[in-house]
């Protein structure tokens, strides 16, 4: 078991950025990928970024490329997601995840999310 608290989430402007951040209770280590994933209202839930254990290999969706980034620190039990020139579209509930295989599958530890909205 372990539990993933999210923070850093908040409104912000559009061009704006945020730097969310997922504290996991125990060491991520033996979790091969964290992720985050968001969920806007009337629409699924979707993988957003993703990285495996040694930080070294990453996904990210199309449509954040250039604008988002995802680490981890696993000295600091700590995951990341640098957000930068947010659009509205990015407006959302951001949850992260923890995962031995991939995260979203059904292995997946989830935090409560953070809500993270684009407006002026």
């Amino acid at each position: 078991q372990v539990q993933l608290v999210e923070s850093g989430g908040g409104l912000v402007q559009p061009g704006g950025s945020l730097r969310l951040s997922c504290a996991a209770s125990r060491s991520i280590f033996s979790f091969n990928a964290m992720g985050w994933f968001r969920q806007a209202p009337g629409k699924e839930r979707e993988m957003v970024a993703a990285i495996q254990r040694s930080g070294g290999n990453t996904y990210h969706r199309d449509s954040v490329k250039g604008r988002f980034t995802i680490s981890r620190d696993n000295a600091k039990y700590t995951v990341y997601l640098q957000m930068n020139n947010l659009k509205p579209e990015d407006t959302a509930v951001y949850y992260c995840a923890a995962s031995r295989t991939w995260p979203g599958r059904d292995d997946t530890y989830w935090g409560q999310g953070t809500q993270v909205t684009v407006s002026s």
